[in-house]
């Protein structure tokens, strides 16, 4: 009876493990063959390694008998690190910007709908209706859109699918959208900052005509902060040449000191630079005016200090550098120990030779992972191939 009882309890556990979306275990390229010879559409979530919506996606919602019911009859489902391997590719081609998108693609590889953020349950299966369904597709909304559809709720739909990924035509949308707009509400006014990058889009000009409406819902110097952002963003936008690579540093100070001092100037010139030089993968660059940012790390968030400690992990090989990211991963984990700074402290330490601390972070890791239920299956493998050596 207990070898009974013990068989019961798995046979149920495995039952529990089946539910949820079934993700792919391929190469992007055999999934658009499957997708193509079972006449499916294919459901990519595009995530990201650090993100943490794509964490409770993965704890919250992928699980969901029903999410599964539905994902696995419909759709071929692949997960896909935008950040490495193919996906570096395929976050370029599909114009993946923030994380997690959920990409509908067919079997020729083209997008057919889009959305993204963290998702309740019902609202993601209704995506997934409209995704195979050719009436709501994005192509189809747009189209509309173009033939002068004007109701207010189409808009604010269409406006926040295509935010992130075709801003200047998400501008073109809003711009319609509040054209039409008397008065505004919490989620106005927070689409209109969200899709507001710009002095040179015309939001911009509803930004400034509804400062009093804006007011009454946000502060004056939250106003005045966001004001002071966009500006800056469209100062960074135009200092920089991507041809050449070259930063009209002259034209950058000049800008920002009509409402900065020479001081913020400066060291928001060095960051930007320096995410700069990571993304064009000048590490060297970008290692030097980290190392400049982050002398005195007591100031920094937690967060900050584990994204920049993380990225000298997978980017730089100087030992002394990796040291400095070391130090930045303990402040980290000093102010809010959690998962994801003892993997990176973990990771750090592994790198640099460094095994027995390695070992006793990666276990720390884990253990904060199962207890909030997050995924620590990439720090048990770590740990394996510590506790192998």
């Amino acid at each position: 009876m207990k070898k009974l009882t013990i068989f019961s309890a798995l046979f149920i556990g495995a039952m529990t493990l089946a539910q949820g979306i079934k993700f792919e275990d391929t190469n992007f390229s055999s999934i658009l063959a499957k997708a193509k010879k079972e006449n499916k559409l294919i459901f990519v979530d595009a995530y990201a390694s650090w993100c943490g919506p794509c964490k409770l996606m993965v704890k919250n919602v992928f699980p969901q008998k029903a999410v599964g019911d539905y994902y696995n009859s419909h759709f071929v489902n692949a997960k896909i690190d935008m950040e490495k391997g193919e996906g570096v590719d395929l976050a370029k081609k599909y114009n993946v910007k923030a994380f997690p998108t959920y990409l509908f693609i067919d079997g020729n590889g083209e997008v057919v709908h889009r959305t993204l953020g963290y998702v309740e349950e019902n609202d993601f299966i209704q995506f997934a209706k409209d995704a195979g369904d050719p009436a709501k597709r994005l192509g189809t909304l747009k189209q509309k859109f173009e033939a002068g559809e004007k109701d207010p709720e189409f808009l604010k739909n269409l406006a926040g699918l295509t935010m992130y990924n075709d801003a200047e035509f998400a501008a073109k949308v809003m711009e319609r959208y509040f054209n039409g707009k008397t008065e505004l509400d919490k989620e106005d006014v927070q689409m209109l900052l969200s899709g507001t990058q710009s002095t040179d889009s015309p939001l911009y000009k509803t930004f400034q005509a509804k400062k009093s409406e804006i007011t009454k819902i946000l502060p004056a110097d939250r106003y005045e902060s966001f004001d002071k952002n966009i500006k800056l963003n469209t100062i960074i936008k135009k200092s920089y040449n991507t041809e050449t690579k070259k930063w009209n540093e002259p034209y950058f100070m000049t800008e920002t000191q009509k409402f900065m001092t020479k001081d913020e100037a400066i060291k928001i010139l060095t960051r930007v630079k320096a995410g700069r030089a990571l993304k064009d993968k000048d590490i060297p660059t970008y290692e030097k005016l980290t190392i400049d940012l982050y002398r005195d790390p007591s100031a920094v968030s937690s967060e900050e200090l584990n994204s920049i400690a993380w990225n000298f992990f997978e980017n730089v090989t100087n030992k002394e550098s990796l040291q400095k990211a070391v130090a930045w991963a303990q402040e980290s984990v000093k102010k809010n120990e959690n998962s994801a700074n003892t993997d990176t402290l973990a990771n750090l330490y592994n790198k640099i030779g460094d095994k027995k601390n390695a070992r006793i972070w990666a276990e720390k890791s884990v253990q904060l992972a199962k207890s909030t239920g997050e995924d620590a299956s990439d720090t048990e493998k770590l740990l394996k191939s510590l506790q192998i050596q």
